[in-house]
């Protein structure tokens, strides 16, 4: 009887739920439909996912109900990392829970663990089966144990899921290029060229060196086939409601394994139509608004997270509106490429601009922040401002380049390009946050006085990342000054992909001098936590907190203020090699530096080359 009761109750959970959004999601589900019987089909599967949902799931999904905010405290701090890179595998990671514990990180970011196809998977993201793990990570059920002990140490897990296409390799894939007419529907197949054509006409081309064009040509079949990226990744037709009902599926069946966090990858492109750039059209949101509605029903405990690379202007229709949310949180992309330009050009008035647009947004649009990612550093900025300073887009482009190579600017920055185009000019660059911040230069050359510096400028980079709206994100190896991995270059399914350079394995070894300081990792250890713990203490570092900018007086020092419920913290960050000075206060108000405890007024502060200050207002 005790179970019947049970089940009663947590029926009339669901209910209440279903109820709340059932007329949305009928509209926009018919919008875009009109196929009642697939929505009912949809309903169904729904309740079942729900009903098989553990009961320690649901217990957090109620407890996060009644506190929206759950995700926005100081206390959040993000890791990623590749599996076989950080621990070989699911059990391997379980076993290394300890450690991140010791970075204060309560969130990782597991990369794409799917099955892919070997040699076709594009770092993970082509993938031939979404209920099943890489059988070189694990399992289903070592993922589902993973989760479970990740929750006992208050740690969420974050996945890619892949929405846009999948492998060729997928069984979908498979049938359709067997000659399945109704799974040919659920993927963009033309036996005529006219229309690919008419496409290529209006839509972009992603990766043009490397995979030039939308569509590929299948002579077994002879059909084309769209795919955005390469051509071993069919993009999906999300016009056949099966497309949507099925992922939908996949969706809900991943978050009851554990997942806390789903990362949408490239959810711009989710949605095509002929003679649009099939970009961010208006059913990209109308698919990510009934996601978000799926979610809070089954599974309200969960978080969409939009990869959208784009000006955080641009992709604020991702997070829908107040009355009709989208995604919880989104990438602050741009902000992480002008970083890295602040640091070749040691001026931060880009960066300050850029700041300032995020931070006049709604303090309920929480941004994931960060040095470094998996991916590349592309540089998307914003050319139109940095023309009426005089800078040229292809020229900065090149000299941003040859900066981070180590070959301009007085650089001690160590790294590679990816996807050069000698047509265009442009390029990506690859490397490690240590590398580019002069570590791997000062170790080679055993420069003891620039590996403090280089340092130096690391831990400053970090403190502030902290200091900027949203959450902020580490790169595994980033917490002990892990450089640049060479060795990839050794793998011919990795050789062609200079990207690698910076998704070296991580090198347990050096972790073990964390305690030691001494140490290029004991030093960055011990100094990214005293800022941790300082952001974890003071409540100013909420991620709905007002944020701004301050003038400073100098074009090289950055300076932001954060204020929460009477706590005013103020951060200085010098991007220039030498001493300077800063003016940012007209009172008599005194201030205590949260770092070494010093008490000063901030009408003039001097500020040691690559250093930083954390000040609060001393009468709280």
């Amino acid at each position: 009887m005790a179970k019947t009761g049970k089940n009663k109750e947590a029926d009339q959970v669901y209910q209440e739920r279903f109820a709340r959004h059932l007329d949305e999601l009928r509209w926009l589900y018919m919008e875009l439909y009109d196929n009642g019987s697939m929505f009912s089909e949809l309903c169904d599967n729904m309740k079942r996912f729900y009903m098989e949902r553990s009961a320690q799931l649901r217990q957090s999904d109620a407890k996060r109900e009644t506190d929206k905010d759950w995700y926005r405290q100081n206390d959040m701090l993000g890791m990623m990392f590749y599996i076989d890179n950080f621990a070989g595998n699911m059990k391997g990671v379980k076993s290394k829970l300890d450690y991140i514990e010791k970075c204060n990180v309560n969130y990782i970011h597991l990369m794409p663990f799917l099955e892919t196809p070997e040699g076709r998977s594009d770092g993970g993201y082509a993938v031939s089966d979404f209920r099943k793990v890489q059988e070189n990570l694990g399992t289903m059920k070592d993922l589902e144990n993973l989760t479970e002990a990740c929750h006992k140490k208050g740690i969420n897990v974050c996945m890619d899921f892949v929405m846009n296409h999948t492998s060729e390799d997928h069984e979908w894939a498979k049938r359709a290029r067997a000659g399945e007419g109704e799974y040919m529907s659920r993927y963009f197949f033309f036996a005529d060229p006219s229309i690919p054509k008419q496409y290529e006409k209006t839509v972009p081309q992603v990766f043009p060196t490397t995979a030039p064009g939308n569509f590929t040509w299948l002579e077994d079949v002879r059909h084309y086939v769209m795919t955005t990226f390469y051509p071993y990744q069919w993009d999906l037709n999300y016009k056949n409601p099966r497309v949507f009902n099925e992922m939908m599926y996949n969706f809900l069946y991943l978050t009851n394994r554990g997942i806390d966090i789903i990362r949408i990858d490239a959810v711009p492109y989710i949605w095509k139509e002929l003679n649009t750039q099939c970009r961010n059209l208006p059913q990209v949101h109308t698919i990510v608004r009934m996601m978000r509605m799926i979610g809070e029903i089954v599974c309200p405990g969960v978080l969409l997270l939009g990869e959208v690379v784009m000006e955080p202007e641009k992709v604020v229709p991702y997070f829908g509106t107040v009355e009709k949310p989208e995604c919880h949180m989104l990438y602050n992309v741009t902000t992480m490429a002008t970083t890295w330009h602040t640091v070749a050009t040691r001026d931060v008035r880009l960066l300050k601009k850029q700041l300032d647009i995020v931070n006049s947004l709604p303090k309920d649009y929480t941004f994931l922040n960060y040095l470094r990612c998996h991916d590349d550093i592309g540089w998307g900025l914003d050319y139109d401002t940095l023309h009426m300073e005089g800078i040229e887009q292809r020229a900065h482009k090149q000299y941003l380049n040859d900066y981070f190579q180590g070959y301009a600017g007085e650089s001690n920055s160590r790294g590679e390009l990816y996807n050069v185009d000698p047509v265009t000019g442009d390029a990506r660059f690859c490397g490690t946050t240590a590398s580019m911040c002069g570590i791997e230069k000062a170790g080679f050359e055993q420069d003891d006085a620039a590996m403090e510096r280089a340092i130096g400028f690391d831990v400053m980079l970090h403190a502030y990342m902290f200091m900027q709206s949203g959450i902020p994100v580490l790169y595994s190896g980033d917490e002990i000054g892990q450089v640049n991995d060479y060795t990839y270059k050794e793998n011919p399914n990795k050789a062609a992909d200079s990207r690698y350079i910076h998704r070296g394995a991580m090198n347990w070894t050096l972790a073990k001098n964390i305690s030691d300081p001494d140490t290029v990792e004991g030093k960055l250890f011990e100094r990214l936590g005293r800022l941790i713990q300082i952001r974890k203490r003071e409540k100013a570092f909420v991620s709905n907190a007002d944020t701004w900018t301050i003038e400073t007086g100098d074009p090289s020092v950055l300076c932001i203020g954060r204020y929460f419920e009477g706590d005013k913290i103020i951060g200085l960050f010098n991007f220039s090699e030498f001493d300077k000075k800063a003016r940012i206060s007209q009172t008599n108000e005194e201030y205590m530096e949260l770092v070494s405890g010093a008490r000063m007024k901030l009408q003039e502060v001097s500020i040691p080359a690559y250093g930083f200050y954390y000040f609060k207002n001393c009468d709280k």
